[in-house]
């Protein structure tokens, strides 16, 4: 059983005493092993949520630090939601897809290597298992077991000796969160001009920095960082990025004018 003092303070005041993640009876153990592992697609979500609203908000800015009208900063803002999501979207299909191929080939790898050379692939698994501690006839009883399998085997040497993960995300579910995300955050900064708001610019900065602030408490469900922490570091961010763009627009206007 884990001692709470070796958890960092953020961790300890996040988790209430007594209260566990999940069930460990043997009948919630095995349903939730017979599951399978869970992809987490979180990353793609905050990745075009943050790129969205950074990205737009920057157009945003850029455009009304030029001192340029409202259509041109909705004509701008609406071609870089999409052309730049559906971008990023596809790049995130590629590179995940990039991860299947990557296993595959080391899969054939592997397979081709217990054909050819399987002593010395038992060496492997040896040396392997040897550095997770197992020695004497534990160790051969293990390196026994799992080469006795040829699938276990290979997952094995996948897992162990290449540090892939388990199983591989979905590059159409990663591709298409990666695009939501950056479709619904990016709006935000669109919205004052949308609605012909006096104050657009302000209104467009506040509803951003809203956004980034619930992208990182939201993020804080997933890590060790209290939710104002992160929420505040989310929003430094793209505030650094927003005031980049502004500048940027009054100083290409002055160099212009």
């Amino acid at each position: 059983m884990s001692n709470d003092s070796t958890l960092p303070g953020d961790a300890r005041t996040k988790r209430p005493a007594g209260r566990m993640e999940h069930e460990h009876s043997p009948d919630a153990i095995r349903r939730r092993l017979e599951s399978g592992p869970k992809h987490n697609y979180l990353r793609d979500w905050i990745y075009g949520g943050v790129d969205g609203a950074v990205t737009t908000l920057a157009v945003v800015t850029g455009v009304a630090g030029a001192q340029l009208s409202a259509w041109i900063i909705l004509a701008l803002g609406f071609a870089n939601l999409f052309a730049d999501g559906f971008s990023m979207a596809a790049s995130n299909y590629l590179g995940t897809k990039s991860e299947h191929d990557d296993w595959r080939r080391l899969q054939d790898i592997e397979n081709r290597h217990i054909d050819l050379a399987p002593e010395g692939e038992r060496e492997e698994v040896r040396q392997i298992f040897a550095r997770k501690g197992f020695e004497g006839e534990q160790l051969s009883r293990m390196v026994e077991l799992v080469t006795a399998d040829r699938e276990r085997w290979v997952q094995t040497m996948l897992i162990d000796e290449y540090g892939l993960p388990h199983a591989v995300r979905s590059p159409s579910i990663a591709a298409l969160c990666t695009f939501t995300a950056f479709l619904i955050c990016g709006l935000a900064p669109l919205v004052p001009y949308l609605f012909r708001s006096e104050h657009s610019l302000t209104l467009s900065v506040l509803l951003t920095g809203i956004v980034f602030f619930v992208i990182g408490s939201v993020k804080s469900r997933w890590s060790t960082s209290s939710w104002w922490h992160s929420g505040f570091t989310t929003l430094a961010v793209g505030g650094i990025a927003a005031s980049l763009a502004y500048f940027t627009g009054v100083f290409i206007k002055w160099l212009l004018s």
